[in-house]
């Protein structure tokens, strides 16, 4: 799928069209400056960071008795892998996003773990409700990485930088330097992600200037489906393993029928392929 993208985006570039990824963080001004200070060595060399997207219980549609097997899925598409690449991909994405963007660049390799506890019947089709996973970049620098989706549990959206020099809440838009001095972001101008990057978008076309964000798009995407893949497999996995991965999520007949549900990952059953 990754690499299917990236043959897709690079035919728009060619093209001289406008591609504005769903990645909506890179268009908010608060994480803009903050990252401007963390990429200009405010809190100096990054030694480690943790993120965390711990979230509440999604929605479910109701089974229909006309609804076929297809239809149902694709109305409960979160939780069928082939459809949402599980919440990792989905949902989780935008914090990973944000510490590859900190780090100015992506993790080689990814150990992970993950499962089910709340979500275990079967109207839930086959992704997990939780994953854990360690990133590590060539420089031997870590990410901590958290996700779950769990009911009457605590909700964190948060991401953490600890460099050399100090620390920063990219959440947050704060950077501290020990006890020495420390920084917040503050404005009075609108700041919703979506709009600014939809207006960036429609200003591109009008100006004839086009915005490709292809790159950090693939490529958070791929950082997503190393920790997906560490999880199901047991395995970790590299970058590379993962770019060349060729599993296929996808269920063979597109099709408003009858579809079997595939199993949910069993960490050292599920094959790496």
């Amino acid at each position: 799928g990754v690499r299917r993208m990236m043959k897709a985006v690079e035919a728009a570039r060619e093209k001289g069209l406008s591609l504005v990824s769903g990645l909506c963080y890179r268009y908010e001004f608060s994480k803009k400056a903050t990252f401007e200070r963390v990429l200009g060595g405010d809190i100096g060399d990054i030694v480690s960071m943790q993120t965390t997207y711990n979230a509440g219980p999604l929605w479910l549609r109701a089974r229909q008795p006309d609804w076929t097997e297809m239809e149902y899925q694709i109305r409960n598409w979160i939780y069928y892998y082939h459809l949402s690449g599980d919440h990792i991909a989905e949902q989780h994405i935008h914090s990973l996003d944000k510490v590859a963007w900190a780090k100015g660049g992506y993790p080689v390799k990814a150990t992970a773990s993950g499962g089910r506890i709340q979500r275990t019947g079967p109207e839930y089709g086959n992704v997990y409700d939780h994953f854990n996973t360690v990133y590590e970049w060539e420089d031997g620098v870590r990410a901590f990485s958290s996700c779950r989706q769990w009911n009457n549990a605590a909700q964190d959206v948060s991401d953490f930088v600890l460099g050399t020099r100090g620390s920063a809440s990219l959440q947050g838009h704060r950077i501290r330097s020990g006890k020495a001095w420390s920084w917040r972001y503050e404005s009075e101008e609108p700041d919703d992600m979506y709009q600014n990057e939809h207006d960036a978008l429609f200003a591109s076309i009008r100006d004839g200037e086009p915005i490709n964000n292809s790159d950090y798009m693939c490529k958070s995407t791929l950082m997503a489906l190393m920790g997906r893949l560490s999880a199901y497999t047991g395995r970790t996995i590299t970058a590379e393993e993962a770019l060349n991965s060729m599993e296929d999520l996808s269920v063979k007949e597109r099709a408003f029928g009858d579809v079997a549900t595939a199993p949910v990952a069993v960490p050292g059953i599920h094959q790496f392929s």
